[in-house]
């Protein structure tokens, strides 16, 4: 026992040094830098994020200054306040603009919220409408948040557990856009157009979420989600 002691002090005195070099290299500029820049890169293009997603890469603040530092660089781009993406490139076009998708899944992961697609752009996703609105509402079970995109114009609205039950599901998507789009609108090639997009599964979604919807929505669901393609 008493041979043995030594060799543990060595030993420790070595994990001492690993750890403090970790930790003296976790904080260094530069390797926060490179290892932010790889991950982003590692990611692909359109990817939207903040400095959240970099926390185990260094300290917030040698995070925050690395992600400004490619950003000034231009290889990244600062969207909103502590937003930013890697944009894809067009030949024409030049730098595109995030997908809504992809900065609302950033949004979410960032403040740990739910976020369900709403009015003109839930009909715009399930195909029921053709324009994109420039102001797009997620409703979400966090605080009311506004985030500005150049012209676009991101609105976390604060709604019911009711209206959340069935966030991120093809029951809720249908259920929001059915309600912007109105009873008086739904006509029969409204609901075979949603017959033909969705998939057997989706359907059998449908009828799970009835108890969340409007009585009137949760029939046209149930319309929807029947077999017969007529």
């Amino acid at each position: 026992m008493l041979s043995s002691g030594p060799r543990q002090n060595s030993i420790a005195k070595q994990k001492r040094i690993c750890f403090c070099f970790i930790m003296a290299n976790k904080d260094n500029p530069n390797s926060t830098d490179s290892a932010v820049l790889s991950r982003i890169y590692g990611r692909g293009r359109g990817g939207v994020f903040t400095p959240g997603d970099f926390q185990d890469l260094g300290s917030p603040t040698a995070v925050r200054l690395a992600l400004m530092r490619h950003a000034r660089a231009g290889i990244i781009r600062n969207l909103a306040r502590g937003l930013y993406d890697y944009p894809k490139n067009d030949p024409q076009l030049g730098k595109l603009s995030p997908s809504i998708d992809a900065v609302a899944r950033a949004l979410s992961l960032r403040h740990a919220i739910r976020l369900q697609p709403s009015g003109g752009y839930a009909a715009n996703l399930l195909g029921l409408s053709d324009q994109v609105p420039m102001k797009v509402v997620f409703l979400t079970d966090g605080i009311n948040r506004r985030v500005q995109i150049g012209k676009l114009q991101i609105i976390l609205k604060r709604t019911t557990p009711r209206n959340m039950a069935s966030a991120g599901k093809t029951g809720g998507l249908v259920i929001q856009a059915l309600r912007h789009l109105g009873q008086r609108n739904i006509d029969g090639q409204m609901i075979l157009k949603l017959k033909k997009r969705l998939s057997a599964k989706d359907k059998k979604q449908l009828l799970t979420d009835l108890r969340h919807a409007p009585v009137w929505v949760a029939t046209v669901m149930r319309q929807i989600a029947e077999s017969k393609q007529s």
